[in-house]
């Protein structure tokens, strides 16, 4: 049976219809759209009535799609994260979706995030070997450690690229006091997870991650049904060159994707800051994220 799922992101709303057979996920047509629902909001607790409007508009086509795909309403769901999480008027924004589209919303636990996140990446990956999976969010990013034995740990922290770029004042050409903030901020919010969970390997789970494959590459990461690794050395010298660059030279950059044009500096800072932390010597990107997890749900 045709289901659609829809990742209701701070930055970005994904939807993915698709079906399972006999334990593999078909994906019969996937949809993202920028939507910023955090811009002007995420930090005071909000959803800000632009990006309201923005995330209906987005809803409602996506429905329309579900529609096309003959996707019945009781086989569509959204999972609202981080922005949703945090906004006091988010019920309300729930209630309008459900009223006007007839898609029901169900915001989930950063707990319950790194879960689907997990699932995810597990259709993919085998885990024989440790992996830490880092799942960059506008509003928090998910790490999970796991073998072939499961997860050992998860957590998610609130050190979204959106947050952080908005708690910066928006700036697109980030200064080295910028990164001066980012390092106390990761350090301070991050390190005593890092200092007991580590692995050789990170995997990347989509997002900021497959822009770095396309920038490597220069071709368009079109892989639906496996994991790429990234070439360590070439990794690192794209993320300094993210970290370094003008948003001129971003914007004239065709490899980077319009939605991560003015946030991407914050996603390379903070990989190469858990690249360091882990020791990693090896990187790993997964088109599977959330919402394929959510499938096995």
């Amino acid at each position: 049976m045709k289901r659609a799922i829809i990742d209701l992101g701070t930055n970005t709303f994904n939807l993915l219809i698709g079906e399972m057979d006999n334990g593999h996920l078909n994906r019969l047509r996937t949809e993202k759209e920028a939507v910023l629902l955090g811009m002007n909001g995420i930090n005071h607790g909000t959803i800000a009535e632009a990006a309201w409007l923005r995330g209906i508009q987005t809803l409602i086509r996506f429905k329309a799609y579900c529609i096309e795909e003959g996707v019945s309403d009781s086989e569509i769901i959204g999972y609202g994260t981080s922005a949703l999480r945090d906004a006091k008027n988010g019920g309300m924004f729930i209630q309008e979706v459900k009223e006007q589209t007839g898609i029901q919303i169900e915001i989930i636990s950063g707990a319950t995030e790194s879960k689907l996140i997990y699932q995810g990446v597990r259709l993919l990956h085998d885990f024989q070997k440790p992996g830490m999976i880092m799942d960059i969010g506008g509003g928090s990013t998910e790490f999970i450690l796991a073998d072939s034995s499961g997860v050992q740990t998860a957590s998610s922290f609130d050190v979204g690229v959106s947050r952080l770029y908005q708690e910066m004042g928006k700036n697109n050409n980030l200064t080295a006091q910028n990164y001066k903030f980012l390092e106390g901020y990761f350090d301070a919010r991050l390190s005593g997870f890092f200092d007991t969970n580590r692995s050789e390997t990170l995997i990347g789970a989509s997002g900021s991650f497959e822009t770095f494959y396309e920038m490597i590459y220069q071709k368009r990461f079109s892989s639906h049904n496996s994991i790429e690794r990234l070439p360590m050395n070439a990794l690192m010298e794209k993320i300094d060159w993210v970290i370094d660059s003008r948003y001129e030279d971003r914007m004239n950059n065709e490899w980077i994707i319009p939605m991560r044009k003015q946030m991407l500096p914050i996603a390379a800072f903070k990989i190469k800051w858990v690249i360091e932390r882990m020791n990693a010597t090896k990187v790993l990107v997964c088109p599977y994220s959330l919402k394929e997890g959510a499938f096995l749900e």
